[in-house]
């Protein structure tokens, strides 16, 4: 357990961090699973409109440093490959 009163305020600092990581994450998760299920029936509209707010997400998840900003360039450019294969058929 901390020791020094700089040490406990890391750790209240720490857990307020790791929750608002946790909201921002599952945020992403979830919205990242809505359009991965509308790729994987083969929705490709559905897709493409779920997109614009899965892009916002991981672009404020970057932003807030809870996910690196390459990583959300990475599953947004992949998402868009997905749904333009799709798109294609």
């Amino acid at each position: 357990m901390a020791n020094t009163q700089s040490a406990k305020k890391q750790v209240r600092n720490s857990y307020r961090k790791w929750l608002r990581n946790r909201y921002v994450k599952g945020k992403v998760r979830g919205v990242l699973q809505m359009v991965n299920k509308a790729i994987a029936e083969g929705n490709a509209e559905q897709a493409l409109a779920l997109m614009p707010d899965a892009a916002s997400q991981l672009d404020k998840a970057a932003k807030k440093n809870v996910i690196h900003h390459k990583k959300a360039a990475r599953l947004k450019s992949r998402l868009m490959h997905k749904i333009n294969a799709l798109q294609a058929q």
